[in-house]
């Protein structure tokens, strides 16, 4: 089942950043100008997707072998990553997704909070994903 949940979590991590900069692409064409966010599915189609991600996520967060609550979880890089650095940097950017989504809907220029806070989201996300480059024990996929 870890596997499964794994190789899950990492898929639907390159729908994630797929639908992202798909978002972000059009909310940035359409910043300055009024409307409804909902003219941009691609907002709401991250949103949706971020949250299957969180739920993929915590799951594997209390069954993983790489998340370890001991007294050596902070001296180890890999244990560190998983435990607290991953986990606090995605809950951040799925917090400013929710937020840029829902204040989107409510603002006279939506597309542009919607790009500010899903461009910060970006950011934390790629700087939270265990990229193979980083040697926490990742893959591509």
């Amino acid at each position: 089942m870890y596997n499964i949940l794994l190789h899950t979590h990492s898929g639907l991590r390159w729908l994630v950043l797929i639908a992202l900069i798909v978002a972000l692409f059009q909310t940035f064409s359409r910043r300055g100008t009024t409307g409804s966010i909902m003219e941009t599915k691609s907002v709401l189609f991250t949103f949706i997707l971020t949250h299957i991600q969180l739920l993929v996520g915590l799951i594997l967060y209390f069954i993983s072998p790489k998340v370890v609550f001991g007294a050596n979880t902070m001296s180890d890089s890999l244990f560190r990553f998983f435990t607290v650095e991953h986990l606090v940097g995605m809950l951040i950017a799925i917090v400013l997704i929710t937020l840029g989504y829902s204040k989107a809907k409510k603002a006279e220029k939506p597309f542009n909070k919607a790009f500010n806070y899903y461009i910060a989201a970006f950011i934390l996300i790629l700087l939270s994903i265990p990229w193979p480059f980083r040697e926490l024990g990742a893959g591509w996929f």
